[in-house]
């Protein structure tokens, strides 16, 4: 069930889950809460949220600058602005690959291929995300070994990062950060367990997919040669 709603462009398999889990989903009427079920499309009806579930014929990659102060999700119910609001002349359903929180900017994927979706995200695919930030202080060298070892953190701790200084301040110092999980908020609970709290942060790549020609709250559809590179990784 999961993949076909991944596969139908609803949500990531992950996201898929919780909507099953959620009692969102009705096969032939009857309401779904396990996991496991199988489906057949060409005979079963899916329906999310009342809504009939179809497979999607054409995939759809795009590559987003997010700017600062829009949301990483569909929909927000208290009117604030998400990246969807970005996505002008997008008619077909689709969904961000991973988050970014409000107040982080940069590189997005957006997708309605959930088994894509899924590869991207998944720790075991180490898919490396590359990140700029801006940090209160300036760390020291036992500082940066602390990021580049792994930081505890409440959730456990964190695969080893690679890090550089790439300038210094009177009283900050910015950072590139490449890691390849994707907590939340996690290069932001990184530098605060340093004592070197985030004042901007931007993620500039994502594998190779860079966000050259893309100023902020610009997207474009993605190259063939770029979506062959993402389904070989």
């Amino acid at each position: 069930m999961q993949k076909f709603l991944a596969m139908a462009g609803i949500a990531s398999r992950r996201a898929s889950e919780k909507l099953i889990l959620e009692g969102r989903v009705q096969v032939n009427g009857k309401t779904v809460r396990e996991l496991g079920v199988k489906v057949n499309p060409d005979v079963d009806e899916v329906r999310v949220d009342g809504e009939i579930c179809r497979l999607k014929k054409k995939p759809i990659y795009i590559l987003l600058n997010k700017p600062k102060g829009v949301l990483t999700t569909v929909k927000d119910p208290f009117g604030r602005p998400t990246i969807m609001d970005l996505l002008k002349g997008v008619k077909d359903r689709v969904f961000p690959v991973g988050r970014l929180d409000k107040d982080t900017e940069g590189l997005l994927i957006i997708t309605n291929d959930g088994e894509l979706s899924y590869k991207l995200t998944h720790p075991k695919y180490e898919i490396e995300k590359t990140y700029i930030a801006k940090v209160l202080g300036v760390p020291d060298e036992r500082d940066i070994k602390k990021l580049k070892h792994g930081i505890v953190l409440d959730d456990g701790k964190t695969a080893p990062a690679r890090v550089r200084v790439l300038k210094k301040g009177a009283n900050f110092a910015v950072l590139e950060i490449i890691i390849h999980e994707g907590r939340k908020r996690q290069v932001r609970r990184m530098c605060e367990a340093i004592g070197h709290p985030v004042l901007s942060l931007r993620r500039t790549r994502i594998g190779r997919l860079t966000l050259r020609g893309l100023p902020p709250g610009c997207w474009r559809y993605m190259t063939e040669d770029e979506i062959r590179y993402l389904k070989n990784l």
